[in-house]
């Protein structure tokens, strides 16, 4: 899915690691490393409870590729951003970061 797709009150699942989240997100967004993923997916099952559909974020699309693969075959209606991060942030969508600093994609 193109990142100026997204909808505004989209459910975004970001998959990159503690750094990358620091340095700006997506607000709202749920923030769980790809290296956790499989361990925490049950943060995810409950934050998706109502059947939204899940778009999945990381810095170009790779690491959220894989995700989403795996996410689709848990029988969860996910959706990889392509281009990630990167694209998000070129199709002038905002960003926050946790401490009020400028967000960037690291």
């Amino acid at each position: 899915m193109d990142a100026a797709a997204v909808p505004s009150d989209g459910f975004v699942l970001d998959v990159r690691e503690n750094d990358e989240w620091a340095a700006g997100h997506v607000e709202g967004a749920l923030h769980i490393p790809m290296s956790d993923f499989v361990g925490r997916l049950g943060e995810l099952t409950e934050s998706a409870e109502d059947g939204r559909r899940v778009h999945v974020m990381c810095r170009v699309g790779g690491r959220s590729a894989q995700v989403t693969q795996y996410l689709v075959q848990q029988g969860i209606d996910a959706v990889n951003i392509d281009g990630g991060m990167q694209a998000w942030e070129g199709a002038g969508r905002p960003m926050v970061t946790d401490n009020g600093t400028p967000a960037f994609v690291l």
